[in-house]
């Protein structure tokens, strides 16, 4: 693939759709340096052009520089104020920044909100609650998700749940990927392909079908419809699973998150009204070929620990380093194994193992793998003893899947909704105690399971049945109380209605 690229690179060299078209390429499968070069070529041969800087903000934040990556998506939003991807690029982005403040992210939102409704011709009232008695609620999921997503794979086993006696389900599916996740939510729902359609004609098309409540899947994320919301199409609207903060929309009626997710005072950075779910926002299944059986402690053999953490390298910041630097200095001999489709990129390797050094730690600890297919990823725990959750953007699949190979997973959550995923599995669960006050109490509860092999290989061996036994994997319970609770909010909204 590489040689193509070059190629054509060399031959089209003046040709921007071409060069677009190979840097995207080089971008999704992790080539970062040469797909910068791609976009600054047709950056300099039309300065006009802002999809290549739109691809050079979201390039930046996934290499972790996100001062860049903020700066730049500032100067674009100048630039296109009503550019409705730019909007949520920079909104997501400063998810991962960990210099955004809470106040920051909150206002930022609040603005794409009265912008979203403003596109749509200014505030519209809410439509009447028309259910008939004695019906099903009919409930409408919006995503670009469903499919082997982190979305689609926590969802599937929820809408295969759903009573037909207590809610109709509709799923609207905005994307363009269909597979075996795809096409079992087809099974189970009255699915629409709405990917073809604007905003407007998807409106519509939520009236016709009379949804009662419309749920969000997305937020800000990539093939996000939150802005079909704007324009109100149903009577109920609710955000729930793809999204880690205020969606800003002030038409929405709730967020669905838990005690975990969302302790006391994070109203505060929501215009949502804060509806928390018993036993957690999120029900984990494992996929079909996930290893039947749960690798030995990979300690015992090697003679050292090894650390691990295959998250999105956007997570990866200054502060996230210099604590995961002072755990390899605190465990004598341990190693860390990064693992991400980006880490293909040897400059970016580079960056990283640099990193390490300025703080003390031999680069010849770091282990970088770029991507592989899903069996291989959930393989490669068999090499880890313990994850590292990076910070303030922690882990969410990743987590659960790391925990289902029996790694325990060490976290530090803040105030921010998407810090604290990890912290609720660990809760679910029953082990809090792997959750972090600050950077001193990380290093500390990471060095203290890594001297205690008992206790490692303890919690390798009981993790799965933990799981099983925990809300987490109860799809049932967490189904009827996600039930009950659409059920609630509507009927909220229809007493305040009489």
């Amino acid at each position: 693939m590489l040689a193509i690229c070059h190629q054509i690179m060399e031959t089209n060299g003046n040709d921007i759709d071409r060069l677009l078209g190979v840097g995207v390429l080089l971008y999704n499968f992790g080539y970062l340096t040469l797909a910068r070069q791609c976009f600054e070529r047709v950056h300099a041969l039309n300065p006009q052009d802002l999809r290549s800087s739109v691809n050079i903000a979201n390039l930046l934040r996934d290499s972790g520089d996100h001062a860049a990556s903020s700066t730049l998506y500032s100067e674009l939003l100048t630039l296109l104020p009503d550019h409705p991807v730019i909007r949520r690029n920079f909104l997501v982005s400063q998810e991962y920044d960990p210099c955004a403040s809470d106040s920051e992210r909150f206002q930022s939102a609040k603005n794409w909100g009265e912008w979203a409704i403003a596109q749509t011709g200014g505030w519209r009232p809410r439509p009447s609650l028309s259910r008939e008695a004695g019906q099903p609620l009919r409930i409408g999921y919006v995503s670009a998700d469903l499919c082997q997503h982190t979305v689609g794979l926590y969802l599937k086993a929820v809408l295969q749940a759903h009573d037909a006696g207590k809610v109709a389900v509709f799923c609207y599916s905005a994307g363009r990927v269909n597979d075996w996740v795809t096409e079992a939510i087809r099974g189970c729902s009255i699915f629409r392909d709405v990917a073809s359609l604007n905003d407007i004609a998807l409106a519509e098309k939520i009236r016709e079908d009379q949804i009662d409540v419309l749920i969000d899947l997305s937020g800000h994320t990539a093939g996000s419809r939150l802005t079909v919301f704007a324009y109100r199409p149903a009577p109920v609207m609710v955000s729930w699973l793809g999204y880690f903060a205020t969606t800003g929309l002030s038409y929405v009626d709730a967020v669905i998150l838990d005690e975990w997710h969302a302790p006391p005072g994070t109203e505060a950075h929501f215009v949502e009204p804060i509806v928390r779910l018993p036993s957690g926002r999120f029900c984990y299944q494992p996929v079909p070929w996930a290893p039947a059986e749960v690798a030995p402690l990979p300690s015992i053999k090697a003679g050292y620990i090894t650390f691990g953490c295959f998250n999105n390298t956007a997570k990866l910041n200054d502060g996230v380093f210099d604590v995961w630097a002072k755990v390899l200095l605190a465990v004598p001999d341990s190693r860390l194994v990064l693992k991400w489709r980006t880490l293909v990129d040897e400059t970016l390797g580079d960056t990283i193992r640099q990193a390490f050094a300025e703080r003390g730690v031999d680069p010849g600890r770091i282990e970088l793998r770029p991507a592989s297919f899903h069996v291989d990823v959930l393989k490669e725990y068999a090499d880890i003893d313990i994850a590292l959750d990076p910070f303030p953007f922690t882990g969410g699949l990743t987590s659960c899947e790391a925990l289902w190979m029996g790694v325990p997973v060490v976290t530090w959550p803040q105030s921010r909704v998407v810090s604290r995923q990890t912290f609720a599995f660990l809760s679910a669960i029953g082990l809090p105690e792997l959750a972090a006050k600050d950077a001193v109490d990380y290093v500390r509860i990471t060095a203290t399971l890594a001297a205690d092999r008992d206790r490692l290989a303890e919690l390798r061996s009981g993790l799965r049945d933990r799981m099983r036994q925990s809300p987490l994997m109860d799809v049932e319970g967490f189904t009827c109380q996600l039930e009950d609770t659409l059920w609630e909010i509507y009927r909220r909204k229809e007493s305040a209605e009489c």
